[in-house]
């Protein structure tokens, strides 16, 4: 599961450093930054997702002061 994450984490960085790239070399008109953002926005939410079933199925375990005390 750290994996996972590590490698989600890695996407959304490559994804808003394409953004900017395209930013900077063609303005606010590239469709190709749109695209890069989105795709971000895309793999935040996949990741958020997976991270959520994770702990419903009991693959990962919330930790601190547990609940009533």
């Amino acid at each position: 599961m750290k994996y996972l994450v590590l490698i989600a984490f890695l996407a959304i960085l490559a994804s808003l450093g394409t953004a900017l790239y395209f930013m900077l070399r063609q303005g606010t008109k590239g469709n190709k930054m749109a695209l890069a953002l989105g795709m971000r926005v895309g793999i935040s939410i996949l990741l958020f997702v997976c991270i959520l079933a994770a702990w419903k199925f009991g693959y990962i375990h919330p930790t601190g002061i547990a609940a009533g005390q």
